[in-house]
């Protein structure tokens, strides 16, 4: 039986204050929850509508679909609502590639990076203090699970840049082509805001603008942030 102070407690977990508040943040989905719990994340609580099969852990609370419908951020629940205690970043490795996001702010964009990251082995992700917050419940939709396999750290970008002693390759319209570049084994990518580009502070410790040239019609002005940034970690790895 789900209790009003435990309803009143997820929803807030809608907002960053009381994510960070409580430590805790919300994955909604069968899928997705089974992902974290695989990855060794610690559940708080694992909400499950009455009717639907999912066994096997201690946590595990059956509920009404009214009620979790009030819990959930989703038109149409899907049955599982997972409260998971947040993790830490872990202690940065400068042995590879780092993505650097300088005020990412679509929750969408964050979430497709994250899930990018993981796809090209991409361990360290670094992301500027305006960023959108990856336990944002649309984020982690879009993570589909990957947020457990990538390590991400807010921080001041420009301090950290400055420390790590790595290339620092910058996505910019009018950098040199991706295609002619050779690119190291290690370095930062730093990818911009969804309408400004790369701050004024992170062009300064660029060592390397780059772009992806445009072969169709000039007027479409740009590409979507995290389209992009597919389009470059495949090119490094490559």
């Amino acid at each position: 039986m789900v209790t009003k102070n435990q309803i009143k407690l997820v929803v807030s977990l809608k907002q960053k204050k009381y994510r960070s508040q409580h430590g805790l943040f919300v994955v909604e989905g069968e899928k997705l929850v089974k992902e974290l719990l695989r990855e060794g994340l610690r559940p708080f609580k694992i909400f499950v509508a009455i009717g639907h099969d999912f066994k096997g852990y201690a946590e595990v609370d059956q509920i009404s679909t009214t009620d979790l419908k009030q819990m959930s951020s989703l038109k149409q629940p899907n049955g599982v609502l997972g409260v998971f205690h947040m993790t830490r970043a872990r202690q940065f490795e400068t042995s590879d590639w780092i993505v650097a996001l300088d005020a990412v702010r679509d929750p969408g964009n964050l979430g497709t990076i994250i899930r990018l990251c993981d796809w090209f082995g991409i361990k360290q992700l670094v992301c500027s203090e305006d960023t959108v917050d990856c336990f944002n419940p649309k984020v982690l939709q879009a993570t589909m699970g990957s947020i457990a396999r990538v390590n991400i750290l807010y921080t001041d970008l420009t301090d950290f840049i400055k420390k790590a002693g790595l290339p620092v390759f910058g996505a910019f319209m009018d950098g040199s082509s991706i295609y002619t570049q050779k690119m190291p084994e290690r370095g930062v990518l730093v990818m911009g805001n969804e309408a400004n580009g790369i701050s004024k502070e992170m062009t300064d410790l660029v060592t390397e603008r780059i772009s992806i040239p445009q072969f169709g019609a000039s007027t479409a002005e740009s590409l979507n942030v995290a389209t992009a940034t597919a389009i470059l970690l495949n090119e490094i790895r490559r």
